[in-house]
């Protein structure tokens, strides 16, 4: 029999819910519904944004568009699915009534591109239990795509099923990342991390929209993702896509990933090891390297 420990993250969520599979497969109409509401009001505001503003941080958007599509979804999760807890970018967490289950939404992954109107930016729904992720689905409407996963019911876009590539190699690896808000403050930036893939592989990808690039890897567009500073929202569907097609996916030092960390690897399982490798050979840059000197002081925190 196969221990708790050693299933991947989804099916661990589905042995701690209990969900019938009935139960579980109307959850997943429920998550695609909502990421085709919330999608639906994207396009609508895309080119025609009227606000956009920082939420705190440098880099960190949002506009009138993140707001109306998260009450969009949050509508349709209420009407479909009452009493279950959500987090929401925007509006932050809602306690459920008696279930582990929770919502994971993000309205606009991507916010940075779609106020550019560069048209790489999805509307994510995933489901956890125990903080676990469950299923998930994500609408990407500019290029007419949903993405949906759930354990026992595999992982498709649209109609078709997906799975990861067959890549082993760093060598012949197309791999995406990204660069948290915080990278202008601190040296855990991922400069080094890119540089050192970019060298080894056929290319690093950086997309700007971290659901998506799990979806992707999902289905075997890249081969291996890794990044850090990211929040649930951004990967609770993303993760069960990876997963329920065939991929890995993990901390940085292979242990089992965490929504509330951050930081992990998605991938290839033939990729797992040379990028786990690959994590731990990087130091940070020099802050001189890239034109902050003032990061390399006594005071500069390095995460570990």
């Amino acid at each position: 029999m196969t221990s708790a420990s050693s299933l991947c993250l989804s099916a661990r969520a589905l042995q701690d819910s209990g969900l019938a599979p009935a139960e579980l497969e109307r959850l997943l109409v429920v998550a695609r519904t909502a990421a085709q509401a919330g999608a639906a009001v994207l396009m609508r505001h895309f080119g025609q944004l009227e606000q956009i503003r920082e939420k705190g941080r440098a880099g960190d958007l949002v506009t009138e568009a993140d707001v109306a599509a998260e009450q969009a979804v949050l509508a349709v999760l209420e009407r479909e699915a009452p009493g279950l807890g959500v987090l929401a970018e925007e509006s932050g967490r809602r306690a459920g009534k008696g279930s582990a289950l929770e919502w994971c939404v993000d309205p606009l992954d991507g916010t940075t591109n779609y106020a550019h109107r560069y048209p790489f930016f999805g509307t994510s729904i995933g489901l956890t239990c125990n903080g676990l992720p469950l299923l998930g689905a994500l609408a990407v409407p500019a290029l007419d795509q949903l993405y949906w996963a759930a354990p026992g019911l595999g992982a498709w876009c649209n109609d078709s099923p997906i799975q990861v590539s067959g890549c082993e190699e760093l060598a012949s690896s197309l791999l995406v990342t990204g660069f948290a808000y915080d990278r202008h403050t601190r040296l855990d930036n991922n400069y080094a991390e890119f540089a050192w893939f970019t060298h080894r592989t056929r290319g690093v990808r950086r997309a700007g929209a971290a659901a998506v690039d799990l979806a992707f890897v999902a289905a075997g567009r890249l081969d291996g993702y890794w990044e850090r500073g990211l929040a649930p929202w951004d990967l609770a569907a993303g993760i069960v896509l990876v997963e329920q097609a065939g991929g890995v996916v993990c901390a940085y030092d292979g242990s089992p990933a965490s929504l509330a960390e951050g930081r992990l690897i998605a991938c290839t399982p033939g990729l797992r090891q040379p990028l786990m490798e690959g994590l731990a050979a990087c130091r940070p840059l020099a802050g001189a390297c890239f034109g902050a000197p003032e990061l390399d002081g006594e005071a500069a925190a390095i995460a570990p």
